[in-house]
């Protein structure tokens, strides 16, 4: 007799309007503008900064790639428009961010409100459990699923364009009928599913997001930058939706490492700025660098070279240098998994203890100087 539990049928949750939702966060009152002087920093951090800046001007030079993974508190923490503003100066090639950065992304574009109390809410049952949060993030990708686009592109696409278009039921059980093994299939059958199951008209879906303007995904989508998120499977409140399918969700991100591999191709003498990004961050990018090595190793190619790794975080770097290798176990940097993991990749790292927020501000304005 099976021991195992039946799995928990995720069809049945209650999920209630986003407007209902307490949000801790207005986007009115946290954006930064680029263009207003930052608070001065420690010396030690200008001047790594400094640097940093002469790494990324002599980077664009070569057309070497820059690219900057982020995590969920620069979105939190309103860093939008210094994103929106260095990409649309050709400053980054590449962006790349979890989950969560897109969903406080969007609901700051879709309500100008993000950010609720995990505390209150899990124990009511309520923490994710927002209807418009999980229903318009699962179409987006449910609708680039069928032009084959991966999770940044798909809802960058449905901020920009306020929403998408929906095939009629009819021509997609069509084309799964004729073309069974055609590599979008997949894709058209969870679409299909959701389009039943969650009664999805045909047609346009309209959904207005008022603040796209401020929005990193849809300033991504419009340059064609990319922008790729990697998320993981029950880490992000969309799991708490009745729409939830992980394999949709899957075949986005599957997309985006790809994506993401590919800048990484273009890395030598580049930079990567990795800010408030402890997990994400340097976890993917060192699967992805082993796999470009492993391509270029195979072509006789030398691997992936003269990069310039700059980690910024919070945490007590114990005032170590890390392009002495890694420290002794008795100093607290040793203990930073996310500076040993990067510190291993090759090139030169750096670590940064700053506020995320007060980095980039002081970056922007160091590369408006080149």
């Amino acid at each position: 007799m099976s021991h195992l539990p039946s799995p928990l049928d995720l069809r049945k949750l209650k999920v209630y309007p986003l407007a209902e939702r307490h949000s801790q966060s207005r986007l009115e009152e946290i954006l930064v503008e680029p263009g207003d002087a930052p608070p001065t920093c420690p010396e030690n951090v200008s001047k790594t900064i400094h640097d940093c800046t002469q790494k990324i001007k002599a980077a664009l030079k070569r057309n070497a790639a820059v690219m900057l993974i982020y995590g969920a508190h620069l979105i939190k923490n309103g860093g939008q428009l210094l994103l929106n503003q260095m990409m649309e100066r050709g400053w980054l090639s590449h962006l790349a961010t979890n989950g969560a950065g897109t969903i406080h992304d969007w609901e700051f574009s879709f309500t100008g409100r993000s950010t609720e109390s995990v505390r209150d809410n899990v124990a009511a049952g309520t923490f994710g459990a927002w209807d418009e949060t999980g229903r318009y993030i699962h179409l987006a990708l449910l609708a680039g699923g069928l032009r084959d686009e991966g999770y940044g592109r798909a809802l960058g696409r449905f901020v920009y364009e306020d929403g998408t278009s929906l095939p009629a039921i009819e021509s997609l059980e069509k084309l799964l009928r004729t073309k069974p093994s055609h590599p979008l299939a997949a894709a058209r059958a969870d679409l299909l599913l959701a389009m039943r199951a969650h009664q999805l008209a045909p047609g346009r879906q309209m959904v207005l997001h008022r603040f796209r303007n401020a929005c990193v995904l849809a300033n991504a989508f419009r340059q064609e930058l990319p922008l790729t998120v990697h998320p993981g499977i029950g880490y992000d409140i969309i799991s708490n939706h009745p729409m939830f399918n992980g394999a949709v969700i899957g075949r986005a991100a599957d997309i985006d490492f790809q994506l993401f591999g590919a800048s990484v191709e273009k890395l030598d003498g580049g930079v990567v700025l990795s800010i408030g990004s402890a997990i994400m961050g340097p976890q993917v990018f060192e699967k992805s660098l082993s796999c470009v090595n492993n391509l270029r190793l195979q072509t006789g190619r030398p691997i992936v070279g003269g990069h310039t790794i700059y980690v910024v975080d919070l945490q007590d770097g114990g005032n170590w240098d890390w392009t002495k290798g890694e420290p002794p176990k008795d100093n607290p940097a040793y203990y930073l998994r996310f500076c040993k993991s990067y510190s291993r990749m090759g090139g030169t790292m750096h670590y940064v203890q700053c506020d995320n927020v007060l980095f980039l501000r002081h970056l922007f304005h160091a590369l408006q100087k080149i």
